[in-house]
Order: C-alpha cells, then sequence, then structure tokens
C-alpha cells in the first residue's frame, strides 16, 4: 500500500502526528519524525521527493530537519540566503510552488544553487502556528514538474494537519526551556548565597555587605558573578554544592 495513503484528504493525519508527539523524547525529535510523514505523503515511487522542516524562532537559529543530506543542504542554502520556496512559504503563510528552477526566476541565488545540485523543482508549504515562531516544509525533485495540483493539494492537507501537533511541541519546548532556565537560575542563586555566606563568616558582615564584596570584585575581575562564587566556594569548601529539588 502506498504510505502516502494514510495522508489522503480526509485521511487522520493530525492523530499519528499528535501520537509522535507523545511517543518523541523532544522538539528536535518531533520533527524528525515529522519530516519522515511529510516526504511519505508525496512520495510515489517514480522520483525520489526530497523533503525538509524548517522552524524559525525568535533570537534562536533555525531549527531543521530533513530526509536526506541533499535536502539538508537545500534548507541550510535558503536560510543563509534567508529566500527560497521554504523561506518565502513560511515568512508570507502561502504555498510557493517551482515547476522548474532552470526556467523560473523567481529565486535566482537559491535557483542557481540548487541547480548546481541537479534540483529542478520545489514546492515550499507553509505550517501555520499561533506564536511568534513561523513554519514550513520543503519538497524538492530532480525531475521538473515534479509538483503538479494534486500533490500540492496532499503537502497542503498535511502541513493543517500537523500544525496542531507541532503547536504543541513548541508549547512543550517551551515549557521545558523555562523549567531548565529556572532550575539553572536556582543552581546560581544557591551557589552565590553560600559564597556569600562564607564571606560573612570570614569578613563578620551582613549578607548585603557579602554580596557587595562579589559584585565589586566579579566587576574588576570581569569575571559573572556565580563564577566568582564558584571559585569562593572552591578555595574554602572540599565538596561540589548542588541544589536539590524535591
Amino acid at each position: 500500500m502506498d504510505e502516502a495513503l494514510g495522508f489522503l484528504p480526509g485521511s487522520d493525519a493530525r492523530s499519528l502526528l499528535e501520537n509522535l508527539l507523545v511517543v518523541s523524547a523532544g522538539l528536535d525529535e518531533f520533527l524528525d519524525g515529522l519530516v519522515g510523514a511529510a516526504a511519505a505523503v508525496l512520495s510515489d515511487g517514480h522520483a525520489e521527493i526530497m523533503t525538509s522542516v524548517t522552524l524559525l524562532r525568535p533570537r534562536s537559529r533555525a531549527t531543521i530537519a530533513s530526509s536526506c543530506q541533499t535536502a539538508r543542504r537545500l534548507a541550510d542554502i535558503q536560510y543563509r540566503f534567508d529566500d527560497g520556496p521554504c523561506m518565502r512559504a513560511a515568512a508570507t503563510g502561502r504555498t510557493v510552488d517551482v515547476q522548474d528552477f532552470a526556467a523560473d526566476g523567481t529565486f535566482p541565488l537559491y535557483g542557481s544553487a540548487a541547480l548546481q545540485r541537479g534540483i529542478r523543482s520545489g514546492l515550499g508549504v507553509p505550517v501555520r502556528l499561533d506564536g511568534p515562531e513561523t513554519a514550513a516544509v520543503d519538497y524538492c525533485s530532480r525531475r521538473p514538474g515534479a509538483f503538479p495540483a494534486e500533490k500540492v493539494e496532499l503537502a497542503e492537507h498535511f502541513a493543517a494537519e500537523a500544525s496542531t501537533p507541532l503547536r504543541l511541541a513548541l508549547r512543550l519546548a517551551r515549557l521545558t526551556e523555562r523549567a531548565e532556565h529556572l532550575a539553572a537560575a536556582m543552581e546560581s542563586r544557591t551557589t552565590i548565597d553560600i559564597a556569600a555566606g562564607v564571606i560573612m563568616a570570614q569578613n563578620r558582615c551582613s549578607q548585603e555587605e557579602a554580596i557587595e564584596i562579589m559584585r565589586s570584585a566579579s566587576s574588576s575581575r570581569n569575571t559573572k558573578l556565580r563564577d566568582l562564587a564558584s571559585k569562593v566556594l572552591t578555595s574554602t569548601v572540599d565538596a561540589s554544592v548542588s541544589t536539590h529539588f524535591d
């Protein structure tokens, strides 16, 4: 049975992707699974369809998952040029279909790079998200005209079904990142507080004065306060310091 049949319009691709979300260890693993499913959508056994998914997040480098090295290199090139079918689809929220890079001058820089790698046609399909992030699925083929209307419809249906699972994956990733940042901040605070206690004992001063002593030393030595606190503890306590979460 054709692998893409599970993603025909009217099928429940969303449930498959939500199950993928449940078993994935994190956002990167989910995107790897998503790009594999996306590749199956348009694969028909006649010509290889290379696929990638690009996720753009503010203040972060693009997260890219790909079905092969060629797809990865093409996604990296689009990201570097900030243009191409995938990047344009992510930016505009509209599908971008290039039937033949040899005849279509819409993307002169990327089109030239694609042709050098034997790629003749490309398709960028946006995945709609509800936050500051944007994403798109990129399909490319060595055959011109590889994406007729029915394949574009399949790809757009898959992207629509992928929208909710990817939104959930992003929310989980944000929660995980916040928890990690909070844990790191608490670890840092623990180190600073214990170092302040050491300085209080050594100098018979208040906690505020001990913190100010460390801040002054941190500034004069161009060292982070936490790193300075760690050095204070290393020089006085023969044991590692950690925060315990019950």
